[in-house]
């Protein structure tokens, strides 16, 4: 069996490590160092660490990936292979060129477009019909090495970044497998990316999670949920932050001013656009729990006539 070093980091790296080890055995884990999260600032280890562990395999969580520590610890390995998905860090030259099949990274997105950290959230925000997943030899650039390989799916109506993690999770899994053959026999016919055609997508930060109601309605749908599950499209109600997780448009035209609340709906709430009026389905105001829109509506239906923004 190849020595196989994977480096990765949240959860959708999961199913491929776990696919991975299955199929060739995963000799060491390289992510992130833990971090303090929630309101007690616990704490944790990333998704990828902690599923390691329950395999039982090696794990390694330098701050610094350049270090000289880093490069001796991985050098030990003797790696064939070098497989990232969602690692979060730049890979240094020497570490690229270590092992005897070279290093490959499995990116959530249709290479050259979105390159960079973010490429589910943005694919979705800018209203693509279509993303997937590309298998590709790391190069020192941000994503921009040799194609081995790609998928695509649809992003439906319906989708939102969570949905579509998911699904490109598995996918990822899945080409990633069927790939690595190809890559051990040096029988790939991998390609350059045509860099003049790059996008990029860079971490979400909290000036993109800010929703503007003065846009059309579809395209402030897909910043929803674009943003949704995390970290969350908001906006202000009052003095107070509105962090809306689910919408829908609805065709009904209005000539309100943006931003006005319209009325209540079975389903929720109603927010003029700036061309039609949009459903919103699920919210959560500030301090308060993640709820149904048409349950955060009931008793403030003085709301209607307001303004969000």
């Amino acid at each position: 069996m190849p020595n196989i070093i994977f480096m990765g980091t949240p959860d959708f790296s999961v199913p491929i490590l776990k696919d991975l080890n299955e199929a060739y055995g995963v000799d060491l884990v390289v992510s992130q160092p833990d971090k303090p999260v929630g309101r007690k600032r616990i704490m944790t280890p990333p998704k990828v660490a902690a599923a390691a562990r329950e395999l039982d395999i090696d794990v390694y969580q330098p701050e610094n990936i350049k270090d000289e520590e880093a490069m001796r610890k991985l050098e030990s390995i003797d790696p064939d292979i070098i497989v990232t998905a969602a690692y979060g860090q730049i890979l240094p030259k020497a570490l690229l060129e270590l092992p005897k099949h070279g290093a490959v990274n499995v990116h959530a997105s249709l290479l050259p477009k979105y390159r960079g950290g973010a490429p589910i959230h943005h694919a979705v925000m800018a209203g693509e019909e279509k993303t997937g997943i590309t298998i590709m030899y790391m190069a020192e650039g941000l994503d921009s090495g040799d194609i081995i390989s790609q998928k695509e799916i649809p992003i439906l109506e319906e989708d939102d970044t969570g949905s579509l993690h998911d699904k490109l999770s598995r996918l990822g899994s899945e080409l990633l497998l069927e790939t690595l053959p190809s890559i051990f026999d040096g029988s790939n016919e991998s390609i350059p990316q045509e860099h003049a055609s790059a996008t990029y997508s860079p971490n979400v930060s909290k000036e993109d999670e800010r929703l503007d109601f003065g846009r059309p309605a579809h395209e402030v749908f897909n910043h929803i949920r674009g943003l949704s599950p995390f970290p969350g499209a908001y906006t202000k109600l009052g003095d107070k932050r509105l962090k809306i997780y689910g919408a829908k448009p609805t065709g009904e035209k209005t000539a309100k001013p943006a931003g006005e609340i319209l009325g209540v709906h079975d389903e929720g709430f109603l927010v003029a656009a700036e061309d039609e009026a949009l459903l919103i389905t699920e919210v959560q105001l500030a301090g308060k729990k993640k709820t149904t829109a048409k349950e955060f509506i009931q008793n403030r239906q003085d709301l209607v006539g307001q303004s969000l923004g």
